[in-house]
């Protein structure tokens, strides 16, 4: 439902479960109230929320990091909850993992060179290039799926829609 301009900014709407409101996790679909219950689900990605009306805020329930944005009339924002230390580790943590294993590549390929016309000589760089991109691949996904970022989760689910579409 549009709500008539005033003075060139929208109307505010509250969070209730009479309207859909976009989904907070993938942006695509919609979240709507269940029925007889005091939560929502999105028609794109399924998630499952519950709702607080009073303070304008839902709550993701079925994944495994605690998510809840505040709705602002207008779009969703983040609800700070992420523990600072924890975001900590998972960074240092995934920095190390794309560092060090190709360093430790590195190093004995600069410590011990290949002779001078050998036709093995670019093997060393090739396989510092395939280790930091798959360790750099592994730790995307690994951050995507620890943030659930929207494009991601939208990726996710369409190409779980696509795989259901040849499996039936």
């Amino acid at each position: 439902m549009q709500h008539p301009k005033t003075n060139g900014v929208h109307d505010r709407k509250t969070l209730n479960t009479q309207e859909a409101f976009p989904c907070p996790i993938c942006r695509h679909g919609q979240i709507e109230a269940l029925t007889l219950m005091d939560a929502f689900a999105c028609n794109f990605c399924r998630h499952i929320f519950t709702t607080n009306l009073k303070e304008q805020t839902v709550h993701v329930e079925d994944s495994s990091q605690p998510m809840t944005w505040r709705w602002n009339g207008r779009k969703w924002q983040t609800v700070n909850q992420t523990d600072l230390d924890l975001s900590i580790i998972i960074w240092m943590v995934g920095i190390a993992l794309v560092v060090l294993p190709p360093s430790l590549i590195w190093l004995p390929s600069k410590i011990f060179v290949p002779l001078d016309g050998d036709s093995g000589a670019w093997f060393p760089t090739f396989w510092i290039a395939l280790t930091f991109g798959l360790h750099f691949t592994f730790v995307a996904w690994l951050m995507a799926e620890h943030y659930q970022l929207p494009f991601y989760v939208a990726g996710k689910v369409r190409i779980r829609r696509w795989l259901e579409r040849f499996s039936s």
